[in-house]
């Protein structure tokens, strides 16, 4: 399947699409990846042994998921999604690619992204996802309280695509969850040095996983359902 029929940017315009500017800029939409391209996607996402966002790389991702991440960092389509958050030009911003295969209870504290991110978009890819709010997104308006949603949660499952503007109270977080929980993310970076920096922190964490796997799922495994953190 061609890049360009992965992600339309006509699709953002279903009448379901939720766009806000208040208390932070963002758009949630849904049934943005086609049907007949789920079983590709899912068999291209790349199997990592360790739970957490991981940098892109192309070697590991089979053709459908190599293509999806073309049509979301294409310029075009950058700027078409920042328009709608009153961002101009936000093509122009180098990218940072990751992606997520699944977690641990310890991620999803309550942030706002660092100061070095202009907008960030999630791509959902899990076929299905289970009954409870257990590792679903929340956009709030408090650091402090998970429960403050200034819009419906998100369910991480096929096609949701949310983007929203970095600002100082860029809240979102979800309750602890741990298992599978496939999602590409994208940052928009104010640099190429925040990049590099960003990448090569990246390539750290996972080799630490790597050799001590366990001692990741245990760290925090317990914490409350409001931690968060600032980046």
């Amino acid at each position: 399947m061609l890049a360009a029929t992965l992600l339309d940017p006509a699709r953002l315009d279903r009448p379901d699409t939720l766009v806000r500017t208040d208390p932070f800029p963002f758009l949630i939409a849904h049934g943005q990846l086609p049907e007949e391209a789920r079983a590709d996607l899912e068999r291209d996402f790349p199997h990592y042994a360790e739970a957490g966002f991981f940098p892109y790389a192309e070697k590991e991702c089979g053709a459908s998921v190599r293509a999806l991440v073309a049509a979301v960092t294409a310029p075009a389509f950058a700027s078409v999604v920042g328009a709608k958050l009153g961002i101009d030009n936000l093509g122009q911003y180098p990218t940072l690619v990751s992606l997520c295969g699944s977690m641990n209870r310890r991620h999803g504290t309550i942030h706002t992204d660092s100061k070095s991110k202009v907008a960030t978009v999630l791509i959902y890819l899990n076929a299905s996802w289970h009954d409870t709010s257990d590792g679903c997104l929340r956009l709030l308006s408090k650091i402090d309280d998970i429960d403050a949603m200034i819009a419906p949660e998100i369910k991480p499952l096929y096609g949701e695509f949310v983007i929203f503007k970095r600002t100082d109270n860029s809240f979102h977080g979800h309750l602890p969850y741990a298992g599978e929980r496939r999602v590409i993310q994208v940052a928009w970076l104010t640099s190429e040095e925040e990049k590099l920096r960003k990448t090569q922190r990246g390539i750290t964490t996972r080799f630490f996983k790597k050799i001590a796997g366990g001692l990741d799922r245990k760290f925090g495994a317990g914490r409350d359902r409001n931690a968060a953190h600032r980046d």
